[in-house]
């Protein structure tokens, strides 16, 4: 998510007056101005500009600007680094996640809840002057994501989920609200499912209920489990004897160890597929296990002698394919 240095665009201190902003502005769209300019990427700049100005020309704008800036990127106002938005609450339409936003849908939001905190300031007590009463009007939704573990999908669980906002205050400042809510995890969710949260949204105006929080889940890399939707998959390590020879080994689920037949003559990264082992659901996902041959190394020498005697019973070259001796 890309985070723009306006006054960086502009070519300005961040303490520049007002006719400073407006002075760089007008001698910078002479420089871009996609009419009349021979720079390469003059269109791409003249749309910069254009931009930095009408966010840093609005006082309030500005000023909502400067306060995350300041929250998010640092104050010396440097780009902040990848995933600096894990964490935070976003306003926009349902399906719309951290991910999906970008940093000026983030500041279009802001600025529409100051304008909002405006009229109903202006109305009091609910009246809007010329209007008549205000129409109560229910709060925007809220996107976050959530992190989970295979194990908390498996089972359900309920866990303590840490967010951020930017709120504006009672003088219209920005300003980084931190907030933590217990989320309870149902059984057999997804990564890319949303767990609603309703009422912990934007509250709403003049009255109105608030909105919804939705949560868009992933899961957390785990040391044994991939995933596909509700399948699982592994691999599962096993000597060359028993993929040579066959037989029964044991291996991890989610629902406890279970027994599995290798058959004679496996190969490496031949597939298991346990029905049903996976995440729950309906139907339930299966587990896939992958064959992953591992080889003893000759440690010691009775493993020496074994690999030798191993070598003169095969008489197996693996390059004859290619064509060359052993």
């Amino acid at each position: 998510m890309e985070f723009k240095d306006y006054y960086k665009i502009l070519e300005v201190p961040r303490e520049a007056s007002q006719d400073d902003i407006r002075k760089a502005y007008r001698k910078l769209a002479r420089k871009y101005h996609p009419d009349v300019s021979k720079e390469p990427d003059a269109e791409a700049r003249m749309r910069d500009l254009n931009e930095a100005n009408d966010v840093l020309r609005d006082a309030e704008k500005r000023a909502a600007y400067d306060g995350l800036a300041a929250g998010v990127a640092g104050p010396n106002g440097a780009s902040p680094g990848p995933g600096w938005d894990r964490g935070f609450e976003f306003s926009g339409a349902q399906g719309e996640g951290p991910n999906q936003a970008e940093f000026q849908d983030f500041m279009a939001g802001l600025f529409k809840q100051a304008e909002q905190q405006r009229r109903a300031q202006g109305r009091g007590q609910g009246f809007d002057s010329g209007q008549g009463y205000a129409q109560p009007l229910r709060g925007e939704d809220h996107h976050a994501d959530i992190e989970i573990s295979f194990e908390d999908s498996f089972a359900g669980a309920t866990r303590e989920l840490g967010l951020r906002s930017v709120q504006l205050d009672a003088q219209g400042r920005p300003q980084l609200v931190n907030r933590t809510l217990s989320v309870k995890i149902p059984v057999g969710v997804k990564a890319g499912q949303m767990i609603r949260l309703a009422g912990q949204g934007m509250p709403g105006e003049g009255g109105g209920t608030p909105g919804d929080l939705f949560l868009t889940v992933h899961f957390a890399a785990h040391a044994l489990y991939q995933s596909n939707g509700r399948d699982l998959s592994m691999k599962l390590p096993v000597t060359p004897w028993e993929a040579a020879l066959g037989g029964k080994v044991h291996a991890p689920t989610l629902a406890g160890e279970v027994e599995v037949n290798i058959a004679a003559g496996s190969k490496q990264g031949g597939k298991l597929r346990l029905r049903g082992k996976g995440l729950p659901g309906d139907p339930p996902g299966d587990l896939y296990l992958v064959l992953d041959i591992v080889w003893p190394t000759a440690e010691n020498e009775q493993t020496r002698a074994a690999y030798e005697q191993l070598a003169k019973a095969a008489a197996f070259n693996p390059r004859a394919h290619l064509g060359v001796s052993a």
